[in-house]
């Protein structure tokens, strides 16, 4: 039972890491557009009092496209699609006898995609610019999958993610560099819980700006105002109620103009239902600026 809500927790980070921040469209006829693969294998976890348990090694592994595009200066489009998502449980042995009690298992489908709409609320070349985002998670990935259905690429729920960026290009001595932040509003359906977000993010260009780090920090926070277990299949439950905060550090290299890799890991420092394990990225990317 553990699996499911881990394995969620999982899917919902990623998409939300995949959906680049900023305050930042793409200008009218440009685009930002990435393949990559993002996994985690996981055998702990965050209980819901914030301790660490065991659990049997699980894992999951997701390759997505992401993809932005300036429909107008100020309008950006956004989808996020995992076009293939794995997700594993080994199996589950007797530490006495080391016999199989329960066999382990795995399904491949699709998982849940995202389509959004960025607005950039202050003009190009503002000194503090802002944007709004609307960000919607479609429902396409498989819930209760799996021969004991306890496996799944999506939570089964439509939700809608209202977002405001704010951020500062600037200069640190011959560096180039940036730092932006966000606040969002997660309204979930389904019996889920809303959740209240936040973050903040800072980057450095170096090598003639064809190498860019980031260290970014997200944080969310649940309203715990969803349906409890005597209303909601255990699945739902264990998908109900995640907090979290994060770390990810990432790396971006242009080997051309236009095409890069991408790089970064990323793990909870404090949480509640999510798994006690980093996870991995690694991506190709084409941008258009």
């Amino acid at each position: 039972m553990k699996q499911i809500y881990l394995t969620v927790f999982f899917l919902v980070l990623s998409i939300a890491t995949a959906s680049a921040g900023g305050p930042w469209p793409q200008k009218k006829g440009h685009g930002y557009f990435k393949l990559s693969e993002w996994w985690t294998i996981f055998d702990q976890h965050y209980t819901d009092s914030g301790q660490i348990d065991p659990n049997v090694t699980s894992g999951v592994f997701n390759t997505s496209f992401y993809a932005e595009y300036g429909i107008t200066n100020r309008f950006t489009t956004i989808v996020n699609v995992p076009l293939l998502s794995r997700n594993l449980i080994n199996n589950l042995r007797s530490e006495t006898t080391n016999e199989i009690i329960v066999a382990g298992d795995a399904i491949n489908t699709i998982g849940d995609i995202d389509v959004g709409l960025k607005y950039g609320i202050t003009k190009r070349g503002a000194t503090i610019p802002i944007a709004v985002s609307l960000i919607l998670g479609i429902p396409t990935g498989t819930e209760n999958g799996g021969s004991q259905q306890n496996l799944n690429t999506g939570d089964g729920e439509f939700n809608q993610i209202l977002r405001i960026d704010a951020g500062r290009g600037f200069n640190l001595g011959s560096y180039s560099a940036y730092l932006s932040a966000y606040t969002a509003i997660n309204n979930r359906s389904n019996n889920y819980s809303e959740e209240f977000r936040y973050g903040i993010e800072f980057g450095l260009g170096t090598f003639n700006k064809k190498l860019w780090t980031s260290t970014k920090i997200n944080v969310v926070e649940s309203f715990k105002n969803g349906a409890t277990a005597e209303t909601i299949t255990s699945t739902s439950l264990f998908a109900n109620n995640t907090e979290y905060s994060s770390i990810t550090l990432e790396a971006n290299y242009y080997l051309t103009k236009h095409i890069g890799i991408s790089a970064s890991i990323a793990g909870a420092f404090r949480g509640e239902i999510i798994a006690a394990a980093p996870s991995y990225s690694l991506g190709v990317f084409y941008d258009m600026k």
